[in-house]
């Protein structure tokens, strides 16, 4: 019987249906020492970003030639080390198309908690102050989103914006291109002079330094706001939070960090930050249509 390892869990019906096409799935998490014992006996290996595939744990998986599929049930791959896998004959795939809606409204919803101050109202009220005078907030309709990378989640972030009355701007590294239309490219330096809210959408050469770097940080507009949905090691957090404490830039909205679980003291307690748990694909929805992606997958490898 052909074995699937979901490593970080699965949608259940998609459990259901593999299980009908007569697979096995085991739905385990395991620390590095112990995957790389269990991926031997294994032909399907699903990953969300909890687990990460290196090296080791490929070499463990080629002592016995089982495993022909790694899948990461999301958008990136920087948890697997791809070119490694392929380069032994292990397939690997992601499921770009299914999470990109939830991650979109995600990033709004923080423009939103920002803009508003939902997230420290919510606090300082159920600490049972009433900060009324406090919470003067701005609209979303007539700023400009500024979007670093324009991807999949990014132009679904644009939509939204737009139809919010947003004028959306955007960079990226291989240049303009007709499906980006109606947006319009502008170099980073220039985006984020111009820009009142940037969302970081792009997770940047593996290894390389931070896009928004200090430097970069303080070409942002005085007041601006920044969004980060994309990766954490993007951003330089210390120099965001210097930012934010100065007074020039507003808010951080954040679901992604360095190192998860984030443990930063400084990030977790300051006023001027919205952040998440890293849930950006957490919804009914997305974990539906991640389901029926890594299915897909499997069928098609399997010829199922």
């Amino acid at each position: 019987m052909l074995r699937v390892l979901a490593a970080d869990g699965m949608e259940k019906g998609a459990v259901k249906e593999l299980r009908e096409l007569g697979f096995e799935v085991v739905e385990q998490f395991y620390e590095p020492e112990a995957l790389m014992e269990q991926v031997k006996e294994f032909d399907v290996l699903v990953v969300r970003s909890a687990t990460k595939v290196r090296e080791p744990i490929i070499d463990a998986a080629l002592s016995t030639k089982r495993l022909r599929l790694i899948i990461r049930g999301g958008v990136g791959v920087d948890n697997i080390d791809v070119a490694y896998a392929r380069e032994h004959g292990i397939e690997v795939c992601n499921t770009p198309n299914a999470s990109s809606v939830s991650v979109a409204e995600l990033a709004i919803g923080h423009m939103f908690s920002i803009a508003r101050f939902i997230g420290i109202a919510n606090y300082t009220m159920r600490e049972g102050k009433w900060e009324k005078k406090a919470y003067k907030g701005t609209e979303l309709m007539g700023k400009t989103l500024g979007l670093i990378g324009i991807g999949r989640i990014a132009q679904e972030t644009a939509k939204r914006a737009s139809a919010l009355g947003m004028k959306v701007i955007y960079t990226n590294r291989s240049g303009h291109k007709p499906e980006y239309e109606p947006y319009t490219r502008y170099e980073l330096d220039e985006l984020l002079a111009l820009s009142d809210y940037v969302s970081l959408h792009t997770p940047g050469p593996k290894g390389s330094p931070p896009i928004l770097s200090a430097e970069k940080l303080a070409l942002m507009k005085k007041g601006a706001v920044l969004i980060n949905t994309g990766r954490g090691n993007m951003v330089d957090a210390s120099a965001l939070l210097d930012a934010l404490d100065e007074g020039r830039l507003r808010g951080y909205g954040v679901d992604v960090y360095a190192e998860e679980p984030c443990t930063d003291e400084r990030l977790l307690h300051h006023p001027k930050v919205s952040m998440t748990p890293h849930v950006g694909g957490s919804t009914v929805e997305a974990q539906e249509r991640i389901g029926a992606e890594v299915v897909a997958h499997i069928r098609r490898v399997f010829n199922k």
